[in-house]
């Protein structure tokens, strides 16, 4: 592809004058595909699906009756079911399941004509910070191979970051659209916990999963969360509050008063490069008026033990269902029926996921239970507690998304606690259920992509979403 469009506007505008055609933007976008099929970001491409509705699709643009994401060519992550179509969630376990139906937010994408392009590559049941899990391998970052793209929505980042296709849709339980967005130099948001139904997503964590956009811009994060947001009546934890027009109301007026998080700049397990981009846009937003204070976020050595307690719990309770009898991977080597549960799960399940479904029964287990489990939900509510009370007092929290730069494929791997830890910035907001989004802001010296990261109110991702762009456009100057 010669030029990649920045936003859905651009791609509509050219299709009306007949610049374009849907057809010709998926050709390309299959081309990409194929051209960086080393990246390992799909698991399967719908090409002749695509290129099917393409064709309808340009006759429905020259009647004017399409849809609002007309001309936006999307991927999915491998989590999401789509009737007729393969899901996996990159598990050996699922391997070969075709969906029966199809989620709330592939219907609503669908209904306003986005054309769905193939699924993306993740960690193993979305279990992962650097898509090193998957059953099918790693995903290899754009910008150098050999680091990682984060996860668990790798594949989904790189398809972006490539220009494989226009925008993604992942899903966040603790960072795993942001942390792979800021990766690869995309936007990455998660919404508010229940803004977005979850149903036909296929479940981690249920408290805490968020599906959310990937793009190239703020007002094409915009658009997909306006589609995908709004009450569900298969999804009870949704919210019933109407969804306003995001697109239509990203102009920001006045002033803003911002907290960072002051432990940002004084740990030393923070990249020194991130301290100096967080320090070079408070000053950025000092300048232009902004009141920006340093705050101590007392529980911040809890977040991440609290997520991991609380995730792997629920982690073990959802996954309960794969036991190779009522669907998925069923071992060769089962001889009665509790040699088919321990075989199949065994055998097909990965090294993570299972490290997470046996510490998930541990902190359930009697004797247990009061120790970790019911502690961490009492931590999770503090944090919240706490995180509230610092969105009362200002607008939004600025934070890194992550501490580090894209590290090397096979680099932390083997040590969980130093992967659970790359999490430090982006569980907070899903622990308090509040929105966040992660904002790209160039690279560093290795050339690298570098972030920042949003939080804001519950609920105001119009607030948050208006932000971002002028903050995106402040780092221009």
């Amino acid at each position: 592809m010669t030029e990649l469009y920045t936003n859905l506007s651009d791609i509509q505008a050219d299709l009306q004058q007949g610049k374009t055609s849907v057809v010709k933007l998926v050709e390309e976008y299959l081309s990409q595909i194929k051209l960086h099929s080393h990246l390992n970001a799909f698991l399967e491409v719908f090409d002749q699906e695509a290129l099917g509705c393409a064709k309808a699709l340009d006759d429905k643009i020259k009647s004017g009756k399409a849809g609002k994401l007309a001309g936006l060519v999307l991927a999915i992550k491998d989590n999401i079911c789509y009737k007729d179509h393969k899901v996996s969630a990159s598990s050996k376990i699922l391997e070969g399941f075709t969906s029966i139906y199809s989620s709330t937010i592939i219907e609503r994408l669908l209904a306003e004509d986005a054309i769905i392009i193939g699924r993306t590559n993740s960690d193993e049941f979305a279990m992962g910070g650097s898509n090193e899990t998957s059953h099918y391998g790693p995903v290899k970052n754009y910008a150098d191979t050999n680091k990682v793209p984060g996860g668990s929505s790798g594949g989904a980042a790189v398809a972006v970051q490539a220009g494989m296709c226009h925008a993604a849709i992942g899903t966040d339980t603790g960072g795993s659209v942001r942390q792979p967005a800021a990766f690869c130099g995309s936007i990455g948001l998660r919404p508010t916990y229940g803004r977005i139904s979850r149903y036909g997503i296929i479940a981690y964590a249920s408290s805490f999963d968020q599906v959310g956009p990937l793009a190239r811009s703020v007002e094409d994060a915009a658009i997909l969360l306006e589609v995908m947001a709004g009450a569900d009546e298969y999804d009870a934890t949704i919210s019933h509050r109407p969804v306003p027009e995001y697109q239509k109301d990203l102009a920001f007026k006045g002033k803003k008063k911002i907290a960072f998080i002051e432990e940002a700049l004084t740990s030393p397990g923070v990249d020194q490069e991130i301290k100096d981009v967080l320090l070079q846009y408070i000053e950025k937003l000092k300048s232009e008026g902004h009141i920006v204070e340093p705050i101590s976020f007392e529980y911040m050595d809890y977040v991440v033990p609290t997520y991991y307690i609380l995730t792997m719990a629920e982690a073990s309770s959802n996954l309960a269902k794969y036991d190779g009898v009522h669907f998925g991977y069923r071992s060769p080597n089962a001889t009665d029926l509790e040699s088919t549960y321990k075989k199949s799960r065994s055998e097909g399940f990965g090294k993570e996921v299972k490290r997470r479904i046996m510490l998930g029964t541990f902190v359930l287990s009697s004797g247990y239970y009061d120790a970790y489990y019911a502690k961490a939900q009492k931590i999770r509510r503090l944090i919240r507690d706490k995180t509230l009370e610092i969105l009362h007092d200002y607008d939004f929290i600025l934070s890194p998304t992550t501490p580090t730069p894209p590290f090397n494929i096979g680099e932390n791997i083997k040590d969980p606690i130093v992967m659970y830890l790359e999490d430090i910035f982006t569980v907070q907001a899903a622990l308090a259920g509040i929105p966040a989004i992660s904002l790209p802001l160039g690279n560093n010296a290795a050339g690298l992509p570098s972030a920042l990261q949003l939080s804001g109110k519950c609920f105001d991702e119009a607030g948050l979403l208006a932000f971002s762009k002028y903050f995106l456009e402040l780092s221009k100057n």
